[in-house]
């Protein structure tokens, strides 16, 4: 277990919808945070400014927020290390680019992407070569080099490897990586507009930022060489990198696609967090549910925060790819609807309610909650099991008031008679109204199955809900009596 504060930071690009990854990196760098009395911070990396999607920075800061990651530093919470978005550093990071061309370490590279694409990668592949930068900029000297800038010749900012020996990085999950450095290429660091690419970007504010950590996806292995070399070239303390394991679709093989994210969300599922809140999964099972793929604690383990703050350890983490699985999501969602308050899920529910149209009487919510808790997966999981008790009417299919064995007019004839038993009754209390109607169960012959099943359709409009008579005695004796009615009008129109 760590004892120094962390500081850990999660810095999407604001390229699309946040998910699952985003949100599983974000969990861990949080709990790690937490755990050690140190800084959770959020960095947006918004240099690729092409594929920058409008409203997503806020998708970010919102779902980050909905989860429970509240971070101590970030674009709109401010902190000393600002500012958290990097298109604000661009000073930054050419004076750092400065840094390294005056220590040797990059150099000014003229070369034209459509020269070097067309040519010289071209020729490469033809040679049956990896495309690579050929180090033409490399030994252009220092003198010529600047002569050429100052007459405005376009120009990036390439990192010079060394072509020499190898490359040893640490990772914490997987240990030591050694690379050829003959194997690694010279990337571009600073691109012609003056913007970074990650490869500088990231490097530089993690340690500007006092990163401590740097927990990130497994993709990122492929250049984890380049960093490391750029944190040496300047003489840094390398963070701690843990690179962590990826999610494979649901198969095992491959990773989701978009195919596969949409037909997940037809079954009610995602990957990204703005539709799990929309289809009614709470933060709390989605972040137990994300939490223990890459974790290595039981999978069955119920977690809260608290406990998972507890309980965290970068030495528990695991590198192996994990699948995605909904059904556990499934499960672990409805074991932490079932751990809230009535309150607080009344006030979670109310909202689908709204959604749907239905106007709430937080009154009638409460008490439905005792009703509904053991069924729901999902919040949205409401409208099927307790819609009805906030509509004036309901209307149930004429074939669902027929009973098993039955015709129209026999079914008739129950609902009526159900009727006259419960206009009898002084009140519709569910203990009153159960025991009246399990008298008249017992003396007509017909099966409990029957005779509460007519009277459930009409009732709720549906063939499954809540508890029968509990239900009655919350939607009230005379709107029950209403609906009974209507019934009975339908089946004799049949």
């Amino acid at each position: 277990m760590q004892t120094k504060p962390a500081r850990t930071r999660i810095a999407p690009s604001p390229t699309g919808h946040m998910h699952l990854g985003t949100a599983r990196t974000a969990l861990y760098d949080y709990l790690l945070a937490k755990q050690t009395g140190g800084q959770f911070i959020l960095r947006i990396e918004d240099t690729d400014v092409k594929r920058t999607v409008a409203g997503a920075e806020q998708e970010i800061m919102d779902g980050l927020r909905w989860l429970g990651l509240d971070y101590d530093e970030g674009p709109d919470v401010g902190g000393k290390f600002g500012p958290y978005r990097q298109t604000e550093r661009r000073e930054i990071y050419r004076h750092h680019a400065k840094i390294l061309i005056d220590k040797g370490h990059a150099y000014p590279c003229f070369c034209k992407p459509d020269e070097l694409e067309k040519k010289k990668r071209q020729e490469q592949m033809k040679r049956k070569e990896n495309p690579h930068y050929d180090g033409t900029c490399r030994n252009i000297s220092p003198d010529d080099a600047a002569k050429r800038i100052a007459n405005g010749e376009a120009h990036t900012v390439r990192f010079k490897m060394p072509h020499d020996g190898v490359t040893i990085a640490h990772d914490h999950l997987r240990g030591e990586i050694k690379t050829e450095n003959k194997q690694l290429n010279d990337q571009v660091l600073l691109k012609t507009d003056g913007l970074p690419t990650y490869h500088l970007a990231a490097i530089v504010d993690d340690h500007e930022m006092q990163i401590t950590h740097v927990l990130r996806g497994s993709e990122w292995l492929g250049t984890f060489p380049l960093h490391v070399n750029i944190v040496r070239a300047f003489g840094w303390d390398e963070p701690i990198w843990i690179h962590l394991s990826v999610f494979l679709k649901p198969s095992g093989k491959g990773k989701m696609s978009k195919r596969e994210a949409a037909e997940a969300m037809k079954d009610g599922h995602s990957i990204f967090i703005k539709d799990m809140q929309t289809l009614g999964f709470t933060p709390e099972g989605v972040l137990n549910w994300s939490a223990l793929m890459g974790w290595g604690v039981a999978e069955d383990d119920v977690l809260n925060m608290k406990q998972m703050i507890e309980r965290f350890s970068i030495d528990s983490l695991t590198a192996s790819p994990a699948a995605i699985n909904f059904q556990r999501l499934d499960h672990f969602n409805a074991t932490h609807i079932r751990l809230l308050t009535s309150e607080d899920l009344a006030a979670r529910l109310k909202p689908y309610f709204s959604r749907e149209g239905l106007t709430v009487n937080d009154e009638t919510l409460l008490k439905i909650i005792p009703l509904i808790r053991e069924r729901l997966t999902t919040l949205d999981d409401c409208i099927s099991f307790g819609g009805f008790f906030f509509k004036e009417d309901v209307n149930p299919n004429s074939e669902d008031l027929i009973a098993k064995g039955l015709d129209a007019k026999q079914s008739a004839e129950i609902a009526k008679k159900s009727l006259q038993i419960l206009s009898g009754l002084s009140s519709i209390d569910h203990a009153v109204a159960e025991s009246a109607m399990r008298a008249y169960v017992e003396e007509s012959g017909l099966g409990p199955n029957q005779i509460f099943g007519i009277l459930r359709v009409a009732v709720t409009g549906q063939k499954v809900s809540p508890p029968l008579f509990e239900s009655m005695e919350i939607i009230g004796r005379e709107k029950c009596l209403q609906r009974i009615q209507n019934a009975i009008e339908i089946l004799e129109k049949m």
